[in-house]
């Protein structure tokens, strides 16, 4: 569709359509990339905690640190959309 026959509604329409697919990507990548990052933080995790049971809080805090990025993901794509 060229621009200079685009209406304002389906410009408008187009408009929301962008926004919806960043909201998507920005979501959908940060999960990614936090599986990515937690992938070697929880194995790690799991083999401190079997050697030392005193290792588990720090082990616990170790995997949950790289959800902050989904929820920063998540934040992101909301402000997109409202």
């Amino acid at each position: 569709m060229a621009i200079e026959t685009m209406t304002v509604e389906a410009a408008q329409a187009m408009a929301v359509g962008y926004k919806a697919i960043g909201a998507g990507l920005a979501v959908g990548l940060a999960g990614v990339g936090t599986g990515l990052g937690e992938m070697g933080i929880g194995a790690a995790a799991v083999g401190a905690t079997a050697e030392d049971r005193d290792m588990f809080g720090l082990a616990l805090l170790f995997t949950v640190l790289p959800e902050t990025i989904v929820i920063f993901g998540l934040v992101i794509a909301l402000l997109l959309l409202f």
